[in-house]
């Protein structure tokens, strides 16, 4: 469905009458009266011209889309196509140029040999054998006796089984064109005798261009956010689309007035993008106070509850495309709002986008049940804001792959002493958690010093122990940092010994207690790891203090790449390289290479084999 630049009606645009009875709908005052007039169904058009081009013309075509996109529209063209006459031209054409002799009363629905029928309100095998009854005779005026059935899905099974025999073999004067919003209803013995064509849907760039060019022939102004707005609202569907735009243009007091984005917002109920991205935000980042704080507000202002859970799954889609695709995720947006859309994907991962689409997407359903669809559209934003303070689930992947994981603690934010560690430890299957024990009682029980980290992320007696033929026969013992990280290598905890050498700069080291400062890109399982795997090979508890007033030296993995740095530049200043160097002219020192040094950290810098 789409503009009219032939539409003899539309010399009334820009005219305004004064009674009721003089207006005509823009939905029917801007129908299509030829193919070039479709928006959005290039594909279809292209087939059927070249279908009348070459000859090889159906005998029963079926068309398929959303409400509103064009279906009747289409059928009637095709009957006029089919049954297209001027003077000149004597045979089936898309090519409307010149009006044809038949042209103005099939559009009108008032030829003789196009009868519509409309499936909805004659679904019964007796209305379809009354209209079949007068196939066998020939067109009265036309070249083709043209069957339109509109809503065909409607049809009982009887009428469908009384059609087919006619639909395979019709009479070479017959034609049949389907029109349906429900092609899954539609027999497979039906459809396999058609020719098929789905209608898509309209885009809303090319539907906001539409409404403006039916705008300035209306004499109407409206903001192209306002247009943008009715457009996307629409669904891709075109007389919805109309029949806002309708609404719309009456919103203004005078003929000179433009029609604010506002106004159409408050219109059709709903929230303003910008806003509805705000509490987006607002919830993935854990602002439960903010979250529902703006949601009352928009609530109070007109929006829709149900209509914001929708709004915020597209933002969800938005943002997954921006992580996914990053600049070339191609945005209908504002400038502003894709930037806000590429903040939102760098700060979450994929897992939490997924995550959250999954709870709007219940919340949607929940809204649409609730009795009172504001109190469960707060409950989806306050499930939101506490999953934000939940870690991301690839991080949990992680943490379940690694040796002994079998459970994600219910409170990984809280903290308990490293005297009491063993206590818990062995009485956790026995001895409930007292209730009277607060988060301020277990911060007052932590050791002295600089935020000692404690604070179990698995909920496992096993957790990291080594696998069975890794185990060593006598307890280790540590002396330095290093020592640990490889220890973790050769045990076969190569994601610890990963963690350690690159994410820890220590401070202090001593048996049984070690204190370090953090990358700010730790994993947070990292402290509780090592404090774990340190028990089950020492056989005693470490207390690990993670000191972030001290800035603490290189981690191994940096300390590593400095003495490798230092070692290659001696190497290449030795008497023997550079007598080298000077034997073989243009020669130069691309690598060094020491098969008996230490392998600092295996994890990273296992030698490579081969003489420096």
């Amino acid at each position: 469905m789409s503009e009219s630049s032939n539409n003899s009606e539309n010399s009334q645009a820009g005219t305004h009458p004064s009674g009721a009875d003089g207006y005509q709908v823009l939905a029917r005052k801007y129908r299509p009266q030829n193919f070039e007039d479709m928006i959005g169904q290039e594909a279809m058009v292209k087939t059927l011209t070249n279908a009348f081009k070459t000859g090889r013309i159906a005998h029963a075509f079926m068309l398929t889309g959303v409400r509103g996109i064009g279906k009747t529209t289409t059928a009637r063209l095709l009957a006029r196509a089919l049954n297209y006459e001027t003077q000149d031209i004597k045979g089936p054409s898309v090519d409307f140029s010149v009006k044809g002799v038949n042209c103005d009363s099939i559009m009108a629905s008032s030829h003789m040999d196009v009868l519509e029928m409309d499936a909805a309100s004659r679904t019964g095998v007796e209305n379809m054998r009354e209209m079949l009854d007068g196939v066998r005779y020939a067109p009265v005026s036309a070249r083709y006796k043209v069957y339109i059935i509109d809503e065909v899905h409607m049809l009982s099974t009887g009428a469908f089984n009384a059609l087919l025999k006619t639909l395979e073999e019709p009479p070479d004067h017959a034609k049949f064109i389907f029109a349906t919003t429900e092609i899954r209803k539609v027999p497979i013995t039906v459809l396999s005798r058609c020719q098929r064509f789905d209608l898509r849907r309209v885009e809303a760039g090319e539907l906001s261009t539409h409404l403006k060019g039916i705008c300035e022939k209306e004499g109407a102004q409206i903001s192209e956010d306002g247009l943008g707005l009715i457009a996307r609202a629409a669904e891709g569907s075109v007389r919805d689309a109309l029949s806002l735009l309708d609404q719309a243009i009456v919103q203004r007091q005078t003929d000179a007035d433009i029609v604010s984005f506002e106004q159409v917002r408050d219109m059709l109920g709903l929230a303003d993008r910008v806003r509805v991205l705000d509490l987006f935000a607002l919830a993935a980042k854990g602002d439960a106070p903010g979250a529902l704080g703006e949601m009352r507000a928009q609530y109070d202002h007109g929006a829709d509850p149900l209509v914001i859970m929708r709004d915020m799954l597209d933002i969800c889609h938005e943002v997954s495309r921006a992580k996914a695709l990053g600049e070339g995720a191609g945005f209908d947006a504002a400038p502003d709002q894709i930037a806000r859309l590429s903040e939102l994907a760098e700060h979450l991962t994929m897992g939490q986008i997924t995550r959250l689409w999954q709870m709007l997407l219940k919340a949607h359903a929940d809204v649409k049940m609730a009795p009172t669809p504001l109190a469960a559209a707060e409950m989806a934003l306050l499930r939101m804001s506490v999953a934000a303070e939940l870690p991301p689930p690839e991080w949990v992947a992680k943490i379940l792959e690694t040796p002994g994981a079998t459970q994600i603690a219910p409170n990984p934010a809280q903290s308990t002493s490293a005297q009491s560690a063993p206590a818990q430890s062995a009485s956790a299957q026995s001895t409930p958690t007292s209730s009277s024990q607060t988060p301020s009682s277990q911060a007052s029980s932590l050791q002295d010093g600089p935020d000692e980290i404690d604070a179990p992320m698995l909920q496992s007696q096993s957790s990291l122990a080594p696998k069975p033929h890794m185990q060593m026969a006598d307890k280790a013992h540590f002396s330095t940092l290093k020592e640990i990280a490889i220890y973790a290598f050769d045990s076969g905890q190569k994601s610890l010994s990963h963690d350690i050498e690159r994410y820890i700069r220590l401070v202090n080291f001593a048996p049984g207690k070690i204190s370090f400062a953090l990358e700010p890109n730790a994993p947070p399982q990292l402290v509780y790891n090592l404090k774990e795997a340190l028990r089950n090979w020492t056989g005693q508890d470490w207390q690990i203090i993670v000191d972030s007033e001290q800035s603490g030296a290189q981690t191994l993995r940096d300390q590593a790449r400095a003495a490798k740095l230092s070692r290659d530049e001696q190497e290449k200043n030795h008497p023997d390289i550079m007598a080298a160097l000077s034997v073989f002219s243009g020669a130069k020192v691309v690598e060094v290479r020491d098969r008996h040094a230490d392998n600092i950290i295996k994890a990273n810098f296992k030698p490579k084999n081969g003489d420096a």
